[in-house]
């Protein structure tokens, strides 16, 4: 149709150049997630606030304070590190 032909088994070169592409997207997609604090079990436990007492165990109230907690106080620090880092720049 355009005047290129190609010899047959050329496709598999294609599919094998797009899964390496794909498996490199995806390594580099985990590494992002490890740096930037992204497997955290505990996560689902940011959702709730004080009012959602009566919604749980005391165990899991107990366990949103600490998370909840350990959070606050990791955000406290990135942010003393990006004004450190503002306060450098200028």
């Amino acid at each position: 149709m355009f005047g290129i032909e190609l010899q047959d088994g050329w496709t598999i070169y294609i599919w094998l150049i797009s899964g390496a592409a794909i498996l490199i997207g995806v390594a580099f997609g985990i590494r992002w997630a490890a740096r930037n604090e992204q497997f955290d079990e505990d996560i689902k436990y940011l959702v709730f606030d004080d009012n959602d007492e009566s919604k749980m165990t005391p165990e899991e109230f107990s366990k949103y304070k600490q998370v909840n907690a350990k959070q606050e106080a990791r955000r406290t620090e990135l942010l003393a590190e990006r004004e450190a880092e503002a306060r450098d720049q200028q």
